[in-house]
């Protein structure tokens, strides 16, 4: 999938990588799309309830090897 930007937010435990997220966010255009990788299983569940909260879109959520990738598009 394309994207714009890309966040390392593996390490990091809740709730680090949503503040990341959305301080990178705040940053991007409104479409663009933000990669995130983070390593926190309880990620799964928290970027599906960042997004529904602030409008952005979760394109996908996928996991392999321990890492969760995320795809979040801004409203």
């Amino acid at each position: 999938m394309d994207f714009n930007k890309d966040l390392d937010a593996r390490g990091l435990n809740c709730p680090l990588p949503i503040l990341r997220t959305k301080k990178t966010l705040n940053e991007m255009a409104s479409g663009e799309v933000l990669r995130v990788i983070a390593t926190d299983p309880g990620s799964v569940k928290d970027f599906a309830a960042f997004a529904k909260q602030t409008g952005n879109e979760l394109l996908s959520s996928t996991e392999g090897g321990g890492e969760f990738t995320f795809f979040i598009k801004k409203k």
